[in-house]
């Protein structure tokens, strides 16, 4: 699905009445209509007659009668909040969680006060400078939790890297050293996460590496220092 940016505007956020079973009808029917969706990812609105689709983090809207589809966000006119950014924030951390952890490369501080996900390419300068500055990550509370995002995408050296990167007996060490330009003898084994990682970004919207994710879903692109990443994940402003 693309994304439109005129925003629907609405006065409340309040979900419209259905009597009992309609909802369930409606979303079987929606279903039937858009067969790539599931019953369970179609679900009202705020606005009445209007069903939400959630496919992976990517939402539409569409009529009840399945007719209209509109792409685009839905904004409380009172409050200024964007819901469905807060409800791709909700999609963007259950695409990530559905990878699991132990198919990601995972950086640990003692003390965990937040958890980031980073789409990194370890051919990316940016992604080396984020890396090379792990341990300010580490020391603000920071848990950093990679996947392999090549940018050049399948048969570049970028992903034969990533691969080999994965297939090492110490994965956290290899990315280490293939950042700092390494390079590594380790032989490619199957099968590796990369694709699925690198799958995952498309769908997320990623353009470009380093990307995070915050532990709230948020998607912010490009290099944070450590120290201004920290703050915005406490309070949501940068320092």
């Amino acid at each position: 699905m693309r994304k439109l940016t005129l925003p629907i505007l609405l006065a409340t956020c309040s979900t419209a009445a259905l009597a009992d079973g309609e909802a369930e009808a409606i979303q079987r029917r929606l279903a039937e209509r858009f067969p790539e969706v599931r019953a369970e990812q179609i679900t009202p609105s705020p606005i009445p007659g209007l069903f939400e689709l959630r496919i992976g983090p990517q939402i539409a809207y569409v009529s009840a009668d399945g007719r209209f589809l509109v792409r685009g966000d839905i904004i409380d006119a009172t409050t200024d909040a964007n819901v469905s950014e807060a409800r791709r924030s909700a999609a963007r951390l259950a695409a990530i969680d559905d990878v699991g952890e132990a198919r990601m490369i995972v950086f640990s501080p003692k003390q965990v006060k937040h958890t980031v996900s980073v789409f990194t390419d370890v051919e990316c300068g940016y992604c080396r400078k984020l890396h090379r500055e792990l341990d300010q990550y580490l020391a603000q509370g920071i848990r950093v939790r990679y996947l392999l995002f090549p940018r050049g995408g399948p048969d570049s050296e970028g992903w034969t890297k990533a691969e080999q990167v994965w297939c090492s007996a110490d994965r956290n060490d290899a990315l280490t050293r293939s950042k700092r330009g390494e390079v590594l003898t380790t032989r490619v084994c199957s099968p590796t996460p990369v694709h699925e990682h690198y799958a995952l970004g498309i769908m997320l919207g990623v353009q470009g590496t380093p990307a995070i994710v915050t532990d709230t879903g948020e998607l912010v692109p490009g290099y944070v220092p450590a120290g201004e990443l920290a703050v915005y994940l406490d309070t949501g402003q940068t320092g």
